[in-house]
């Protein structure tokens, strides 16, 4: 197994006035969270979508269409499986 590319990010960045910089996971986290809850809070089901993939496992993609309809609030999901 090849060693990680230099370029790899091992830590979360979050934008910060226009520039990304370095976080801590719980502040990463915690942001999304925070995201999730406003889009949640406008009750708009168009706020929010998500992609998922192919290629993952019946059992992931499950998960990520229950947690779309039954935590966001939206049937705002679609993924590559017709490809």
């Amino acid at each position: 197994m090849a060693p990680p590319s230099k370029s790899r990010l091992t830590q979360p960045l979050v934008r910060e006035n226009g520039a990304h910089r370095p976080a801590t996971w719980d502040e990463a986290m915690g942001r999304v969270t925070a995201a999730f809850k406003k889009s949640i809070a406008k009750g708009d089901p168009r706020d929010f979508g998500m992609f998922s993939c192919s290629k993952t496992t019946n059992e992931l993609n499950y998960t990520a269409q229950k947690f779309v309809r039954s935590v966001m609030g939206t049937n705002n999901i679609d993924s590559c499986n017709r490809t």
